[in-house]
């Protein structure tokens, strides 16, 4: 079974930046489909970022430009650097991984398109 294991996250003040990796394991080669997922505090878990073995990366509008997610094969390890971040980026953030190769551009926003997932990690942004 592949494992995920998010680290990064921290308190800190709106315009700041961070970066969140995701370490992976219990797989030959990092899976097809990774992605970031995040839950603020009494709402339900969104879609953030999402990257494709083939490089495509897709994104929530609100992180757009703001966020990039990337991917080091070598290392097998997932990332979502966050830029300007605002005090609405406040949440527990989740790196998820599925071993299919989507077609749909809407499958990568859907969470039941991930098989694994980490067990999150603290964004707090203050204003």
């Amino acid at each position: 079974d592949v494992q995920l294991q998010a680290s990064g996250g921290g308190l800190v003040q709106a315009g700041e930046s961070l970066r969140l990796s995701c370490a992976t394991s219990g797989h030959t080669l990092l899976p097809n489909t990774m992605g970031w997922f995040r839950q603020a505090p009494g709402k339900e878990r969104e879609f953030a970022a999402a990257i494709a073995r083939s490089g495509g990366e897709y994104y929530v509008d609100s992180v757009q430009d703001r966020f990039t997610i990337s991917r080091d094969n070598s290392r097998n390890t997932l990332y979502l650097q966050m830029n300007n971040l605002k005090p609405e980026d406040t949440a527990v953030y989740y790196c998820a991984s599925s071993p299919r190769i989507y077609t749909r551009r809407g499958s990568y926003y859907q969470s039941p398109s991930y098989d694994s997932w980490g067990q999150g990690t603290q964004v707090t942004v203050s204003s």
